[in-house]
């Protein structure tokens, strides 16, 4: 009995373990290696090389030729070094034209190897040793599912000789970096800034752009913390609830009882138990990263009739906790799990007793779940399984916890009404999250229903009726008021009271800061007290203002822009995308911001809603090389040089810089 509990837990690690280490191999189905270069060439002369991709089992690699819109990234070959430049067109081997099941359209692609001739010209300055280096950019899919993109770096050396060749574009190149004329050790060193680079730096364009644009790679590693504290927190938070605070003792008894009955030990069972649980929950992630896939994270976002059914799913939670109706597994599922558990006993009871806990506490676990995997839309196609895992962690920490240390379990507190006052609290948490998906469905619809001032209204609602509830003021699931309002329940109560009494100016259109990123968006035709008080007063609210600087059209910005020497600013944004609308509520309206934009031309182009979405997720790519929200570009408008892009939420001083350095740019790439 004791090897096989061991034999057990070793088997749970293994699984636990198996998806990281499987996923580690899946991510690099394909080796490029330079098949054919010449060692020498004259200085500035156009030269090829030759490119083999080789690609494992059934996966295969898109063309370079796919237009990105159809879905999957295209192979793309680039240089973001100001001594190398793609002199022409990628040529490749002839790709087989399927139809691809992933995306439902015909598309190019490779599988098993495929050849890339790419002609590249060095800087007409160079001369002597150099390193070729290339990023290559693609996706690789199955018939099943889809790989992230990944960025390669691939490199060679080449002699240049002789005098530079007069026949090159020399004005297709930038400014030459002083590294780059140091011969071998200036190219390694430029080796070394590009593999640091974010594969969304590289451009879809055979220009390649002379700067190193702004890179969004910790920007993405804060997100992914912010998540996975986010799920963890709703872990610990699902442990208050009625369906599973009461089991944590009932739980470690059946360890004790087990173990004594078995000669084990009681924290060994309450490992595999913990185990068990994680492995459990993680699966539900796994699965969702699997049938959403690579690209279907972000449409699972921007969908309106995905976020409708996540906003009526969290009212159905939220009514469910209010007592309206219990959500709950069929008894028969419960009742053959419970059974089993105590039949088996040891390990495979353990194992059981695991599945038991979490078919028992679905009623109470599933608006947490579903909260953590909704917060998944704005994330990578791994982002489900990251909040499965620290969700389930927290949620089994106290059972592991307390069947190491069973003298802890004197100091819980007894279960009782607290139990449902926590449930119907959240309750109205999630009932204030309802509006978020609901809104987002609204706005790339076109109802107009739910507007800013609506949801406002309705947040307002929740957190003040979730303050009464706490003071006691009325009932639920049954309960009598109390005879006395105690200074516990008054000092848990205000910070509810105090955030409706925040949100109350947002209905006069006030800015709200951090919370305007998860209420619905402003639109130009709300009227606001605080406008209405600006017309008879002479002035426009500043919302007209601000929202009348922006235009909706790129080839109108870049004619205006060229007549006032000015750059253009894009903003590559989204109608459901959280960080773009916090962005513009508390980055956007600083002065220092304001004064920089005032010296461009702005357009904000939407890729997730509207009748341009397509063309302008096309153009994003083209431009930037990715798609994801808020992308910003500062571009010449004389050229359509990309002279700086920024991905994703950044602070202010960040962002100040960033422009600056745009405007800086501009400025030395129109000199005289």
């Amino acid at each position: 009995m004791k090897g096989d509990r061991i034999s057990l837990l070793l088997f749970i690690v293994f699984m636990l373990c198996l998806p990281m280490g499987v996923m580690a191999q899946l991510l690099d189905p394909v080796t490029y290696e330079i098949k054919q270069a010449p060692e020498e060439v004259a200085a500035g002369e156009i030269f090829s090389i030759q490119v083999e991709a080789t690609i494992e089992g059934e996966w295969h690699l898109y063309s370079v030729n796919n237009d990105p819109a159809d879905g999957p990234y295209p192979t793309q070959f680039s240089s973001g070094r100001t001594n190398l430049l793609l002199a022409g067109a990628v040529q490749e081997t002839e790709p087989t034209i399927v139809f691809d099941p992933n995306f439902q359209t015909e598309l190019g692609w490779h599988a098993k190897s495929a050849l890339f001739t790419i002609p590249l010209a060095f800087h007409p300055e160079l001369t002597g040793n150099q390193k070729i280096v290339l990023d290559v950019l693609y996706q690789v899919c199955d018939d099943i599912s889809c790989l992230p993109p990944k960025t390669k770096t691939i490199d060679a050396e080449i002699r240049l000789q002789g005098d530079p060749e007069p026949s090159l574009l020399f004005a297709s190149f930038g400014p030459l970096d002083s590294s780059d004329l140091t011969g071998e050790s200036g190219s390694d060193s430029a080796s070394d800034s590009d593999s640091e680079s974010s594969l969304d730096s590289s451009s879809g364009s055979d220009r390649d752009t002379p700067f190193t644009l702004t890179s969004s790679s910790d920007i993405a590693s804060d997100n992914i913390w912010s998540f996975l504290w986010l799920a963890i927190l709703a872990g610990f938070a699902a442990i208050l609830t009625p369906c599973v605070f009461p089991l944590i003792p009932l739980t470690v008894s059946y360890f004790s009882a087990d173990a004594n009955r078995n000669n084990g030990s009681p924290w060994i069972q309450a490992l595999i138990f913990g185990l068990s649980i994680v492995f459990i929950f993680t699966l539900l992630g796994g699965l969702l990263s699997l049938i959403l896939g690579v690209s279907g994270v972000s449409q699972f976002a921007s969908n309106p009739y995905v976020n409708t059914f996540i906003g009526l799913i969290f009212i159905l939670f939220a009514m469910s906790m209010l007592g309206m109706f219990e959500l709950r597994l069929p008894y028969q599922v419960t009742n053959w799990l419970n059974k089993k558990s105590n039949d088996s006993g040891g390990s495979i009871g353990t194992l059981f007793m695991a599945l038991t806990v979490s078919a028992v506490s679905f009623s109470c676990t599933a608006p947490f779940i579903g909260a953590v995997l909704a917060a998944t839309t704005s994330g990578e196609w791994f982002t489900p399984m990251i909040g499965m895992i620290g969700f389930s962690a927290a949620l089994s920490s106290p059972f592991v916890l307390f069947a190491m240390f069973p003298n802890w379990l004197q100091r819980l507190p007894k279960s009782g009404s607290w139990m449902n006052a926590v449930k119907s609290v959240l309750a109205f948490i999630i009932l204030a999250a309802s509006i978020k998906f609901l809104a987002n469905a609204d706005i790339i619809f076109g109802w107009g229903f739910i507007s800013r001032p609506l949801g406002i209204a309705a947040w307002i609602t929740f957190f003040f009726l979730a303050g009464l509830y706490i003071l006691g003021m009325y009932g639920l699931h049954g309960e009598k008021r109390p005879d006395s309002i105690t200074a516990g329940r008054v000092m848990l109560s205000i910070p509810f009271f105090l955030f409706s009494f925040y949100l109350f100016p947002g209905l006069m259109g006030a800015n709200l800061g951090f919370w305007d990123a998860y209420l619905p968006s402003r639109q130009v035709n709300e009227v606001s007290l605080i406008q209405s008080l600006g017309r008879y007063a002479g002035t426009g609210g500043a919302l007209e203002s601000n929202e009348g600087a922006w235009s909706s059209s790129y080839d109108a910005s870049v004619t205006s822009a060229i007549e006032n020497n000015q750059p253009v600013f894009i903003d590559f944004t989204g109608y459901t995308c959280t960080n773009c609308k916090a962005m513009e509520a508390n980055v956007f309206p600083d002065p220092k911001v304001q004064e920089l934009f005032a010296q461009m031309e702005k357009v904000k182009l939407y890729t997730d809603g509207g009748a341009d979405a397509e063309k302008n997720q096309t153009f994003q790519f083209e431009l930037t090389g990715t798609l994801a929200l808020p992308t910003y570009a500062i571009v010449d408008p004389q050229t359509g040089q990309v002279l700086d892009q920024l991905i994703g939420y950044t602070k202010t001083t960040d962002f100040e810089a960033f422009l600056q350095q745009g405007l800086d740019r501009h400025r030395e790439w129109n000199k005289p």
